[in-house]
């Protein structure tokens, strides 16, 4: 059956409507739980939000597509939560649109269909949608690579994909710079594919190469103005000055992966993947899939082998890695594996959906992860406006007393959330500023651009967070001419929690508690440059 048949043009229309009313379904739900939800943002997601207020080429730690996307969804609706996260829900049920046309471009209809479903009831996603952070536009624009990828096999004469595949591409690497994989990938699928070198053109190639030049330029001119920060701050993530032989963060990585993707896709893919590919029984397809799925697999195993790997480094594999999980799912096989790859399908999409309906409700009512004693798996979302309004509360009752002359914190983490809770009193006219101390050099974007200075450090409320606070309150304490506590403030993040507040540390439960120890120093004179 071509894709011009009557059946294939019926058979597509049905798919097509199925794959729409699901995707709508599922991301209104998710809307709705966003949009209901009390838990609050994670200090990355306040990072986030406060690259948004200044947009740029690119940022210390990320390239700027998650800035400017904030930047977009708050102007519409405000600065909220929910705004905030908003583009996470968004750019996932576009990516699972996406995956259903390559699915039914590269095998049948129904192919695409299990595609997006699988896409979109992915853990990983499931997750990710209500979250602001880099790999939901990633995995978008790296769908849309996909797509002209695919599409160059149409018309070898049509500079059109080339041109979408190199402006996809480049979006995808202002997301987040794993998707040079897909380069990767290309390469290896030019060398194992004659047919896909057959669809390259010189002029393809010039139109793709200098598009991608042309979108990316922006953010390499800015890295370039600023010593490289983002390309440095990742090669500094991959920590590769550590052990060289990990096996046990290889395989915890390996087993993370069956969470990312699901177990069953993930057994389906590495599995039925791998024992095709051993027999020489991928089909073109499946080829250029594998191609474009293995090397952020492989590269992010060896790198777990010899340093370490997070979970959802690999991200970027599962783009393709969709579709040709799908495609092994739906394929006409004989005997008995195909009602056992049936099965399988209508297994993952029973389990995942019932993981990703119990997160649409966990996001909405956390009182259900609280009943079933799992708030530790939340507790990064609390406490965070808290801590905010006791600094600002200070702030404003030291500016009465003899007044303030900056607002300091000692973690990043805490001046992202207070630069975000705290947004409209350092919009009032006179607010003291909101700095960060740095004990050394500049190891992230608050230090390098807001650090406490002398001309800022008068009389300053200082803010200290969590572990170790007698030791940090004594490093800083040295850098001022005179510094006393003023105040300590136990927030319970997670419940059932050991321990009530206003009880000594020693009594308290630290899983489950925040401290954040208050200091007012007078006569800021760092002690570095005293020495």
């Amino acid at each position: 059956m071509t894709q011009t048949d009557p059946a294939f043009i019926s058979d597509s229309a049905r798919a097509a409507r199925a794959t729409l009313f699901f995707v709508l379904g599922l991301t209104a739900l998710r809307l709705a739980a966003l949009f209901t939800s009390p838990l609050e943002l994670y200090p990355d997601e306040a990072q986030y939000w406060l690259w948004s207020r200044t947009l740029d080429f690119g940022y210390f730690s990320k390239p700027p597509m998650i800035a400017w996307t904030i930047w977009l969804t708050t102007l519409i609706g405000g600065d909220s939560e929910a705004w905030v996260r908003l583009g996470g829900p968004l750019y996932h049920a576009a990516t699972a649109t996406v995956l259903f046309v390559v699915g039914r471009k590269l095998y049948r209809p129904w192919t695409g269909t299990a595609a997006a479903a699988l896409y979109l009831l992915m853990p990983g996603v499931a997750l990710s949608s209500f979250v602001a952070a880099t790999d939901a536009p990633l995995l978008f624009f790296l769908a849309l690579t996909l797509l002209a990828y695919v599409s160059l096999r149409d018309d070898p004469a049509d500079l059109k994909p080339a041109f979408g595949l190199g402006a996809a591409l480049g979006l995808a690497l202002l997301s987040k710079y794993a998707a040079l994989y897909f380069l990767v990938g290309i390469a290896l699928h030019l060398a194992l594919s004659a047919e896909a070198r057959k669809v390259w053109t010189v002029r393809r190639a010039l139109a793709a190469g200098l598009t991608l030049a042309a979108v990316i330029a922006p953010n390499l001119v800015w890295n370039a103005a600023h010593q490289f920060a983002t390309v440095g701050h990742t090669a500094a993530n991959a920590n590769l000055g550590g052990s060289l032989f990990n096996p046990g963060e290889m395989l915890g990585f390996i087993g993370e992966q069956f969470g990312v993707f699901g177990p069953i896709p993930f057994a389906v893919l590495a599995g039925a993947g791998i024992t095709l590919a051993v027999r020489r029984r991928l089909t073109g397809p499946d080829l250029l899939l594998a191609c474009l799925t293995v090397p952020p697999l492989a590269a992010m195993i060896v790198q777990a082998l010899i340093s370490r790997a997070n979970a959802n480094w690999a991200a970027s594999a599962y783009v393709a890695g969709t579709v040709l999980t799908a495609a092994l799912l739906t394929r006409d096989w004989s005997g008995g594996w195909r009602r056992a790859a049936r099965i399988g399908l209508i297994a993952a999409v029973a389990l995942q959906g019932a993981i990703a309906l119990f997160l649409v409700v966990a996001v909405a009512q956390p009182r259900v992860v609280d009943q079933l004693g799992q708030s530790n798996s939340i507790k990064r979302l609390r406490g965070w406006e808290e801590a905010s309004d006791l600094v600002i509360q200070r702030a404003r009752t030291e500016a009465l007393n003899g007044g303030i002359t900056a607002i300091a914190v000692e973690d990043r983490f805490l001046f992202n959330a207070l630069a975000y809770y705290g947004r409209d009193y350092f919009a009032e006219p006179g607010a003291a500023p909101l700095t960060i101390w740095v004990r050394d050099k500049a190891g992230n974007q608050a230090e390098a651009e807001a650090p406490l200075t002398r001309d800022k450090g008068g009389r300053v409320v200082v803010a200290i967070l969590d572990d170790k606070a007698e030791a940090k309150q004594a490093l800083i304490g040295a850098d001022f001419g005179k510094a006393g506590l003023i105040e300590v403030r136990r927030i319970t993040l997670s419940l059932p929690c050991k321990g009530k507040v206003g009880e000594t540390d020693a009594k308290y439960d630290h899983r489950c508690i925040r401290r954040v120890s208050l200091v007012l120093g007078e006569g800021f004179a760092p002690l570095a440059e005293r020495k």
